[in-house]
């Protein structure tokens, strides 16, 4: 299970219940129920708030928390009201860049092959990677190119 957590002030009082709820079903209902990671999205760099919930959580979580962080990002909104994912609509946005990044995280805490990152401290490399290669084709016809 990925915990995706807003950085925002509410987002913590709400973890500390999850997590609560989340021992009881590993109590009662499911003992195979495991946390995988917890997830901080709607990162705004610019914002005291931000900063001190990425320190707050990884305080009190260490290891449980991702290193890749999801930063507000407009195209990631915008994605689904076209119909399409993050990665079809915007390839080599900050937001679809975030996301491979923690798909390759994940992969490398399960013992999956060691990839490349596409992008160091989640700042854009504007070289082509090979999955925006790959959806050339998507990407010209889909409503971000248009």
């Amino acid at each position: 299970m990925i915990i995706p957590v807003q950085c925002e002030y509410f987002a913590l009082e709400g973890l500390g219940k999850l997590l609560n709820t989340i021992k009881i079903i590993q109590t009662r209902l499911n003992p195979d129920l495991e946390i995988e990671g917890i997830l901080l999205t709607m990162y705004d760099m610019r914002l005291r708030l931000s900063n001190q919930v990425v320190e707050e959580v990884r305080l009190h979580f260490k290891n449980m928390v991702f290193e890749t962080i999801i930063p507000r990002n407009v195209r990631l909104g915008e994605a689904p009201s076209f119909g399409l994912p993050a990665i079809a609509f915007d390839a080599e946005g900050k937001g679809s860049i975030s996301y491979l990044n923690l798909a390759h995280e994940i992969a490398e805490k399960n013992g999956l092959k060691n990839q490349n990152k596409l992008m160091a401290d989640n700042k854009p490399n504007r070289k082509k990677s090979a999955l925006g290669r790959g959806l050339g084709a998507l990407l010209q016809d889909s409503p971000a190119k248009k």
